[in-house]
């Protein structure tokens, strides 16, 4: 019996040992992350520079360099969590003539958890495109892939000019919306088909009507509260 174990023993499969984890890989981890050649910084720098090339290749060739879509958007809403906790900023504002108390209070939570809503908006946005992109050949899943790209570069936009906005004093988020507004339909066009011009319009529309849509499901929101604390 211990002769048959013995030989099962030496049948099992043998895996290399990996690297003891100590400092010196936390370092070499931490590094990977933030180095140009991949990790953090090389994925903003693609997304800024190239996104639709960036996401083509994320989809079909290399998933390694890039940061994986869901944890990217999470740090950038982490970071821009951080920054305006930190500095105190809002993102947005009420809109003009709501007297409603439910939406006002809806809209305070929205510019208090801007980090948060951008990520549910991306959902929005990726219903639109789907709907402007029929005929692409990518499917809604890699569409979401793309949204969260550009959501965490547009988290990224809007981080930055909260601490602009909270050391210079001056309000400039409809600028903001408007840069961010221009970055996506052009990331998106870029992805698309970067030589029709109709690609980045349908980018900028579906950017728009997404984040609509978000705005048109928070006053519904508000109206609900209002209902609610008139019955009870």
């Amino acid at each position: 019996m211990d002769e048959i174990n013995n030989n099962q023993g030496d049948n099992r499969p043998q895996h290399p040992s990996l690297e003891r984890i100590d400092s010196k890989y936390i370092l070499s981890e931490i590094s990977s992350v933030l180095n140009f050649d991949k990790g953090i910084l090389y994925t903003i720098r693609e997304l800024f520079l190239r996104p639709g090339n960036a996401v083509r290749e994320f989809l079909k060739f290399d998933r390694i360099r890039l940061v994986r879509p869901i944890i990217f958007v999470i740090f950038s809403s982490l970071l821009f969590i951080i920054a305006q906790n930190v500095l105190g900023f809002t993102t947005g504002g009420i809109p003009e003539d709501i007297e409603s108390p439910g939406v006002i209070k809806a809209f305070e939570w929205v510019g208090n958890n801007f980090g948060i809503v951008n990520v549910l908006l991306s959902f929005f946005i990726g219903v639109w495109l789907r709907l402007f992109f029929l005929k692409s050949s990518f499917n809604i899943y890699e569409i979401f892939i793309l949204v969260f790209f550009t959501i965490g570069i547009g988290n990224l936009i809007f981080t930055f000019s909260g601490i602009v906005e909270s050391t210079t004093g001056i309000e400039s988020y409809n600028l903001t919306y408007f840069i961010a507004l221009l970055y996506s339909a052009w990331a998106i066009g870029n992805f698309f088909n970067k030589k029709k011009f109709l690609s980045y319009f349908k980018g900028g529309l579906a950017y728009v009507f997404g984040t609509s849509t978000g705005s048109l499901i928070i006053i519904l929101i508000g109206v609900l509260i209002d209902l609610f604390n008139k019955g009870s």
